[in-house]
């Protein structure tokens, strides 16, 4: 061994290897250099251009001159938004049936099933007729013609919607 690369134990005194973790004679342990850190370079700003940089960047153009509509998952456009967006109006249609004529029907003709028949519910209608002769259609069919009276148009419509 040559002089630069012997080095003496701080704990026992004894010539070791200068590149040695530990004494050979009493065990101990050097603590190792620490390891060279490059000092921390200062944090460079991001790029000032792009949509996230403060900078306005006007949305893409369609094909046909106006701005670009996204595709929905379905594969038309997205419904359009916003604060002044109305959606449309759902076309409505009038079954044709009056809720007045079913309701007094019913009152008056529940015992045999003759709102039924007017309102298309044939099964229904043969179902009341087959029993008439115990008052218990009847008795629903005067229930039923309330029920029809008190009704919200809507509803009524919707429960009894056209048939083709």
């Amino acid at each position: 061994m040559s002089a630069g690369e012997v080095k003496t134990c701080p704990q026992c005194g004894a010539p070791i290897d200068a590149r040695a973790q530990s004494c050979k004679f009493c065990g101990g342990v050097f603590a190792s250099k620490p390891a060279y850190k490059p000092p921390p370079q200062p944090r460079t700003p991001p790029p000032q251009a792009g949509p996230y940089a403060g900078s306005y960047t006007p949305p893409p153009q369609g094909p046909y001159g106006g701005p670009y509509q996204q595709q929905g998952p379905y594969g038309g456009p997205y419904p359009p938004q916003g604060p002044g967006y109305r959606p449309p109006v759902q076309q409505q249609y009038h079954s044709g049936k009056s809720k007045l004529v079913a309701g007094l029907l019913a009152i008056f003709l529940g015992g045999i099933g003759v709102h039924k028949f007017y309102l298309g519910r044939i099964g229904m209608g043969v179902l009341y007729l087959l029993f008439c002769w115990t008052g218990i259609p009847a008795l629903v069919g005067f229930i039923e013609g309330i029920i029809y009276l008190c009704s919200n148009d809507q509803v009524f419509e919707a429960k009894y919607p056209r048939h083709y």
